[in-house]
């Protein structure tokens, strides 16, 4: 596919929509980040900083800010990021600003709750956009660290092999480099359900166990992950790379992370409902944790670890509840986590 752009936005004024605005002033572009609401967006210009989700990082001189949907749908090249539960409504909301010549990446990390499906599903039901014109970008990319330049890895995968190469030149540079993939459905599964892992881990801190545990939650996480991508399509060793074991590791483990602090808390006596009301931030991993428990049943794909943290967000049963409830399995061949059959005779 050919194509070009001179202008380039940024759909969403969270923390990692500036953190992506901050990395393509910095490739010299000029981006035009869009956020939602006139007053934030009047702060964040007069600021110059986005003190609510990223304070501390002063923005780049270059970077435009806008409340305004149909200044940042001039751009060509549009990067979404927005919070996953949102996408639909948002998309529907836009469906009338995009042209033929839009190339739309997303770097949102979530299944949607109800319909259970990934964030590019969402997007092609929704807008009049063609497949190999999506394109999403996911891998261990805090956003903090990213938008210091702290170096950084991730992924961007999608259908059109020449769209990849195109927009993986234009994002990479000594601070971010960027590996392209054809394997759009296990790139975003991975960023969805680390998120999940991720709570799990946190609540496993915050009722005082150790690194043990973190490793073993990482591992089977991974391997849960892994068993539903291969029924949906995806190609095993996607969750063995940056969009996969990388971004669990990092969500896991940093104190970045949202995720993890919030399944610190939870794991520590606070309320998970009270939790995830007043999280300055979106949980991502708490709405996933249910959409992935429904597509794992309705598939047939065991996740004991995104059901155990279910069921705790729920209120169902007590982080110790779940802790039980994990460790009383019954004993398994490690092979099983993938399905793989036994070793035959030698």
């Amino acid at each position: 596919m050919v194509w070009q752009t001179t202008t380039v936005a940024v759909l969403g004024g969270g923390s990692w929509g500036t953190a992506l605005a901050q990395h393509l002033a910095g490739r010299g572009l000029e981006p035009l980040l869009w956020v939602r609401q006139p007053e934030r967006a009047a702060d964040i210009r007069r600021a110059r900083q986005n003190s609510r989700y990223l304070p501390g990082v002063a923005l780049a001189p270059q970077i435009r800010i806008t409340a305004d949907l149909e200044e940042a749908f001039q751009a060509s090249l549009l990067f979404l990021a927005i919070p996953t539960q949102t996408i639909r409504a948002w998309g529907q909301g836009v469906r009338g600003l995009l042209r033929p010549e839009h190339v739309l990446v997303h770097g949102s990390k979530g299944l949607e709750v109800g319909s259970r499906l990934r964030v590019s599903q969402v997007l092609l039901e929704v807008l009049p956009l063609e497949p190999e014109r999506l394109l999403a970008l996911s891998g261990p990319n805090l956003a903090e660290e990213v938008a210091r330049g702290i170096p950084s890895a991730t992924v961007l995968a999608g259908g059109d092999p020449g769209l990849r190469r195109q927009v993986q030149e234009l994002l990479t540079d000594q601070r971010l480099r960027v590996y392209t993939s054809d394997d759009l459905v296990g790139v975003e599964l991975g960023g969805a359900l680390k998120n999940v892992i991720a709570l799990g881990c946190g609540i496993s801190d915050g009722l005082g166990f150790g690194e043990n545990t973190r490793a073993a939650l990482i591992t089977r996480g991974l391997a849960e992950m892994t068993r539903l991508g291969l029924r949906l399509g995806a190609h095993p060793l996607t969750f063995s790379g940056l969009s996969g074991l990388g971004d669990l590791v990092a969500t896991a483990t940093s104190l970045h992370s949202r995720n993890l602090r919030a399944g610190r808390a939870i794991g520590a006596g606070r309320s998970p409902a009270e939790v995830l009301r007043t999280s300055p931030m979106v949980i991502e991993g708490a709405p996933t944790a249910h959409a992935a428990v429904e597509l794992g049943e309705a598939l047939g794909v065991e996740l004991p670890i995104a059901t155990a943290v279910h069921q705790v967000l729920a209120g169902r049963i007590t982080p110790r509840e779940a802790v039980a409830q994990l460790m009383g399995r019954d004993p398994r061949e490690e092979r099983e986590i993938l399905g793989l059959p036994a070793p035959g005779p030698a």
